[in-house]
């Protein structure tokens, strides 16, 4: 059987850099805690937590907790949870990925000059709901082609589009032309990672040239999930998986070659044992 893996596959950039900084507070000594899991990957986050790192679902908690220091992950958080931490007595390490932040800048400045912002992405995403969070006038989430077609501008000026970074490329430019034939003005920026689109379309062709497709990454990952279904488009057997332990192996001996891809939260640990398994 033949195994081809993405090159893309695995950390990306700002899922990196936030993943090593919590390991290195961790050599510091000090109380370490991060707002959410920092990753969607319960394999990183239980061995953070194994060595002493604490999840902060909410900033409620933070009356009852000792001092220490706070990360903000890669995700980003909206401009009032953040000066709320600054204004807690504990250091705050903003990892915010550098992509997300300028999208956290972009939409501040567009929304203050009196601009109405629209997010392509999910609106119960983390990075989505950060950004909601910096925009001073109304925000308006589309994730679908018929939100795209029922929505409406009932202002005047300028529409300011931006997209999750993780979002579906095509489903992005898909979404944009139905919006720009209503007629409204409408600067569209295309905020989605570079390294998403690489990973996005490598899948999509890796899938094309497979027998079957074996996608790597944590249930509640957002980026994942959209690799699973630009993977499913091009290939019926498709498989999703967390670690080696959720795929059959047995399954996969009747294809003749199978791809491998993984979600930007995947270690590159996991995406090797799972190669290695497949070629034996």
């Amino acid at each position: 059987m033949e195994v081809t893996v993405a090159k893309s596959a695995g950390f990306c950039f700002g899922v990196k850099r936030a993943v090593d900084t919590v390991y290195e507070e961790i050599k510091t000594g000090e109380r370490v805690y991060t707002y959410g899991p920092i990753i969607h990957n319960d394999e990183v986050v239980s061995d953070l937590k194994d060595r002493g790192v604490v999840v902060i679902n909410s900033l409620e908690e933070l009356s009852s907790l000792k001092k220490g220091t706070i990360i903000v992950r890669s995700h980003g958080v909206s401009r009032a949870e953040y000066e709320q931490m600054q204004s807690s007595g504990f250091r705050i390490i903003d990892a915010t990925c550098p992509f997300v932040k300028k999208i956290h800048n972009t939409v501040m400045e567009h929304s203050d000059k009196g601009e109405e912002i629209i997010i392509i992405g999910s609106a119960n995403h983390p990075e989505v709901q950060g950004i909601i969070g910096w925009c001073s006038g109304k925000c308006t989430v589309i994730e679908t082609a018929q939100e795209a077609e029922s929505y409406e501008f009932l202002g005047s000026g300028q529409l300011c589009l931006v997209a999750q970074t993780t979002f579906n490329y095509k489903k992005f430019k898909d979404l944009v032309e139905i919006l720009s034939k209503k007629g409204y003005d409408i600067l569209a920026l295309n905020t989605i990672c570079n390294a998403t689109e690489v990973r996005q379309n490598e899948a999509r062709q890796l899938a094309k040239n497979s027998d079957a497709m074996v996608v790597i990454g944590g249930k509640q990952s957002s980026n994942t999930q959209k690799l699973v279904e630009i993977c499913k488009s091009e290939c019926a057997d498709t498989y999703y998986i967390q670690t080696l332990v959720d795929l059959d192996l047995e399954m996969l001996k009747s294809f003749r070659s199978v791809g491998i891809t993984a979600g930007a939260s995947t270690p590159k640990n996991i995406i090797k044992e799972v190669q290695i398994a497949c070629q034996k």
